[in-house]
């Protein structure tokens, strides 16, 4: 198996999260939890990205930024209705998850 790093995210309700990443074209591969009322522990993937989203508290600090690369900047912005801005070494694009987590897109020009 590939070693791959996996980013977790702290969200407050992994399915409503879940829903606006599948806006971005992420899957849910799979839900854990402990017991029925436990939080849940949410496994995402996009092609050969994979994120998590955890409700338990102490798994993630919120507010993260993460940077992605991606090869659909223009689609991705059209559909969150942002803008593309460019830096030197990408075309950019922002967006805020629905618990406060920021994604820094970007696509190599």
């Amino acid at each position: 198996m590939a070693e791959v790093m996996i980013p977790i995210l702290r969200v407050a309700h992994a399915a409503n999260t879940a829903q606006w990443y599948a806006r971005m074209g992420f899957e849910v591969t799979g839900v854990h939890r402990f017991e029925p009322h436990m939080p849940a522990y949410m496994f995402l993937k996009r092609g050969d990205v994979q994120l998590h989203l955890s409700e338990h508290t102490g798994d993630a600090t919120p507010n993260t930024l993460m940077y992605f690369w991606v090869e659909d900047i223009d689609a991705i912005a059209a559909e969150f209705g942002v803008k593309v801005t460019r830096a030197p070494w990408a075309r950019e694009a922002e967006l805020t998850d629905p618990d406060g987590n920021r994604l820094r897109l970007g696509e190599a020009t």
